[in-house]
């Protein structure tokens, strides 16, 4: 593979002074009484690294969204006035090694008067997944990725300081509010270093999908810096952990992407999460076109010591029209739910926090839900 440096970062450009100038016409404002004004990106984007939240109550979250198809679920979204809002991936249907192409899908994206509304009001943290990377299910063999990289980093306005414009990857993690509760948010990135899937053999395939699990012990799905980095995020202090996987982490007997295509991986994720001693997390994943709650029990030969919760929200405004019922032994409801969907953690500060795992769908009403105490989720 040929290394390819990401600097220097870019500057502005006109599309992204159009954004700025719509949120500022527009007045879109937050119900927040904290000065967004040092936390605004030069796109008018609110940047989560440097807002000052003093804790997080209410985080959504989302993937799977088209530029070139309306966006109506985002008047769902901003009625919940989440403090958060988390991108999964496929944040742009790019599919494409040609970054003009690219920069036009974002630039198209940008003039959705939805996410105008959301970049306006609402932080923001973002993954990509194979869309927006660049190619349908690509891993490290994409030869664009560090110039997908900068065009990802510029969409959503991130520091030229952030440490994702001078390494590989855009693997991120910020943590708000103070002790006892305090939010650690990671979006981690299951592209740049992943490595190569493996089909079944023709007239021999007893999944849904195409892919079978890898049976070569190197494969990676994070890259070791990556794994590092991790291990690193998971051994600071945090009441409640929100890890953002662009494919689905405990779910993948359906045999499309999932980090069961790589289940050395899927298991050193969860031994990582044991091992570091790191309670409270709940995973967050999109891709599936589909919304499910998954739960992975906390005495499962994988399991991390409490019962370790998934939700999966997939798709903003591209929704499944399959009429099979993925298998998923994991699943806490009995079917999954396929129209255009977004995702919601809120936490009520109580003396034993109260943390509520849904999925909303168009309308803002509640599909699913999982509720538990965050003392549920530590050993």
């Amino acid at each position: 593979m040929t290394n390819q440096k990401l600097l220097p970062s870019p500057t502005a450009s006109s599309w992204w002074v159009l954004l700025l100038l719509t949120a500022l016409v527009t007045g879109c404002s937050s119900s927040r009484s904290t000065d967004t004004s040092s936390a605004r990106g030069q796109s008018g984007v609110l940047l989560a690294d440097a807002f000052p939240e003093p804790s997080l109550d209410t985080i959504a979250f989302g993937s799977c969204l088209r530029e070139d198809r309306e966006q109506p679920i985002w008047d769902a979204v901003l009625a919940q006035e989440p403090d958060l809002f988390v991108f999964l991936g496929d944040n742009v249907y790019a599919d494409t090694e040609d970054m003009s192409v690219m920069r036009a899908k974002y630039q198209r994206q940008s003039e959705q008067p939805g996410i105008r509304r959301l970049f306006a009001s609402t932080p923001v943290m973002a993954t990509w997944d194979d869309h927006d990377y660049g190619k349908n299910d690509a891993g490290s063999e994409y030869p664009m990725k560090a110039a997908a990289q900068r065009e990802f980093l510029s969409f959503f306005a991130v520091q030229p300081q952030s440490a994702r414009w001078k390494r590989r990857g855009v693997y991120h993690s910020q943590t708000f509010g103070p002790p006892g509760k305090r939010v650690q948010v990671i979006v981690l990135d299951t592209r740049y270093f992943r490595g190569e899937l493996h089909k079944w053999p023709a007239g021999d395939r007893p999944t849904l999908g195409p892919y079978r699990p890898s049976d070569i012990e190197s494969a990676t799905v994070l890259g070791q810096a990556q794994w590092s980095w991790l291990e690193a995020q998971l051994r600071e202090p945090a009441d409640l952990r929100l890890i953002g996987t662009s494919i689905q982490a405990i779910p993948g007997e359906h045999g499309y992407e999932s980090w069961s295509n790589f289940p050395i991986e899927r298991t050193r994720l969860f031994e990582l999460v044991r091992e570091t001693g790191a309670d409270g997390v709940v995973l967050l994943s999109g891709d599936r076109h589909l919304a499910e709650i998954s739960v992975l029990p906390e005495d499962d030969a994988d399991g991390v010591g409490y019962p370790l919760f998934e939700i999966t929200a997939s798709s903003l405004n591209r929704p499944s029209r399959s009429t099979v019922l993925e298998p998923n032994r994991y699943r806490v409801h009995e079917a999954n739910y396929k129209p255009e969907n977004f995702g919601m953690v809120s936490i009520s500060w109580t003396e034993d926090p109260v943390v509520q795992m849904q999925v909303r769908g168009m309308d803002g009403a509640v599909v699913l839900e999982s509720v538990v105490r965050l003392s549920e989720l530590q050993r």
